[in-house]
Parts: C-alpha cells; structure tokens; sequence
C-alpha cells in the first residue's frame, strides 16, 4: 500500500514540476523522489509478480477446478506473457482501490451539509432496507446514483487524465493532434463549467440528474453524455469497472446512512487533493450516531 502510495503520488507530481526536463534529469541520475519512485515500483511490481506466479503454480497443479472465472486466470489463460499480466494487475488495483472510497467520502460530506438531500436519499433507502439489498433493489436506487454523480461532478475521483495519440488526428474543435503527442482532459473543471451545468454549477444538487425537478412518484434519471461527465471515461475507452463500482457504492451508501448519522468533527471546508486518485487532505473525521429505529406500526 505504501509503495503504491507512494508511487501514485511522485508520478502524479511530476507534472507540476516547473521544468519537465527536471524530473527526467532526477531519473538518469537516480535521486531524490525519482529514486523513490524506482524503489517503489520495484516493490510493487514484486509483490504483483508473486501473485501472478501463485496464481499460475495453482492452475498448473489444480484439478480444473482452479481455473475459476477470476480475472487473473481469465488473462493467464489468453496467453498473456507475465509482464502484461503484472501491468494489467497494477493497473486494476490502481483503479478499484481508492476511487470508489474518494467518491463515498465526498459524498458523506456533502450529505452532512445538505440536511434535504439526506433526508430524500433516506426515503429512498429505508424502504429497501427493510428487506435484504440485493441486485433488484440496488437497480432501484435511483436518488442515491444521482447523489453519487453529483458528488463525483464536484469531486471527481481522477481529476486529471491524458492519452497519447497512436496516430494523427483531429479534435471535434478541428484541433490537429499529431501521433505522439498527449491529449490532457480535466473532470474537475469540465465538473464546473457553467456552460456544462448551468449557473449553480458550484452547488451540489442531485436533481439535475432527473428529467423532471418536479416532484414525482417515479423520478427518472436522465441520460448524460461521458463526455460531458467523463469520470468514468468516454468512448471505447470507458471504465470497464463502471456499474461494479455503482453497485459498491449503492450498497455501502445506503448500508451506512440508513444505520447511522455522520456528523464531521470540523466545519472547515475539506481541501481537495488531485493526485492520480484524488483524495481529502486527513482524510474525513467524523462522529458516528446510531440512527434511531423508526415505528413502522
């Protein structure tokens, strides 16, 4: 955790470096936070390959049985050399390992200054609750998708993101990108784009998300272009991870709000941090009250 940590987070500020040759000069000559960052990537690629070669040694030796449908057997078995499959193991737990957490956690904020929202998002979760949270019950909590969008809108989980052009191209705009060159775009600020969002772009209002404003019985959840909200990529570039990670955090979001209140410690505004995966400084402090068990007689 600490090497990719640590990683993520040098890798992340070499783009703020004032020179870009600085960073690369810190890397010919192994020092200082490149030095880090070396040392570091070792460590995870290490431990990433013992996984890989256990995984590996127990197909070679189970009875068929081993060679379940997780995702690891599922690339050594399309014949992808070692090194790919580390890179590609990496690459999952980068995606899947804080982005989620950041988006609940804003979201728990937002919900601790926005007494109306939670109040909405209760009506919808405690009557699911009283049943079991399962597949057809997380499918219906459509006020708690528009509350997670609204928070990942503000707060986006990867703030920042760029590619590189295998060949020449042109941008929608009539930009010429040429083959190498890296295309940056920025969910933070597109998040907060008045002509995107309209002049209350700064506000967190989860109903922008439905057809109608107004109150009805069913609200719908309108569709929205990724590349108008790109958290989660657009094209055929899109996470693969998408409705995984909704499905998490439907179930985490309603599990605990519907038990308990969370009542932040400081009234300070939380600051954003935009590393690879962007986070809250310190993390959220927080005091956890049970919720009161409401009659249904």
């Amino acid at each position: 955790m600490e090497a990719l940590d640590t990683a993520a987070e040098i890798s992340a500020r070499r783009a703020t470096e004032p020179l870009y040759a600085v960073w690369k000069v810190k890397r010919v000559l192994n020092v200082g936070s490149e030095r880090r960052l070396r040392e570091a990537i070792e460590t995870v690629h290490e431990l990433v390959s013992d996984i890989v070669r256990a995984k590996k040694k127990s197909l070679e030796i189970g009875t068929g049985q081993e060679a379940k449908q997780d995702l690891l057997s599922r690339f050594l078995a399309a014949g992808h050399d070692s090194e790919a499959v580390r890179d590609m193991v990496i690459s999952f737990i980068m995606a899947g390992r804080d982005t989620t957490s950041a988006a609940m956690t804003w979201l728990f904020w937002l919900l601790s200054e926005n007494d109306d929202v939670e109040r909405k998002l209760l009506e919808e979760v405690e009557p699911l609750m009283s049943v079991r949270l399962g597949f057809e019950e997380l499918k219906e909590m459509s006020y708690v998708k528009a509350c997670l969008c609204e928070a990942m809108r503000l707060y986006p989980p990867v703030s920042w993101d760029s590619k590189h052009a295998a060949n020449d191209d042109v941008l929608p705009d009539g930009t010429h990108v040429k083959k190498g060159d890296k295309v940056t775009y920025f969910p933070y600020g597109m998040g907060r784009m008045e002509n995107l969002w309209g002049k209350d772009c700064e506000e967190f209002k989860p109903n922008r998300w439905f057809d109608s404003e107004q109150e009805i019985t069913e609200p719908v959840l309108k569709p929205v272009s990724p590349f108008k909200f790109p958290v989660f990529q657009a094209g055929p570039r899109v996470c693969v991870g998408k409705e995984m990670a909704f499905m998490q955090m439907k179930y985490i979001v309603g599990s605990v709000v519907s038990r308990f209140e969370i009542i932040p410690v400081s009234k300070h505004k939380p600051v954003f941090v935009p590393l690879l995966t962007a986070h809250m400084a310190g993390g959220l402090k927080v005091k956890i009250k049970r919720r009161e068990v409401k009659s249904h007689h």
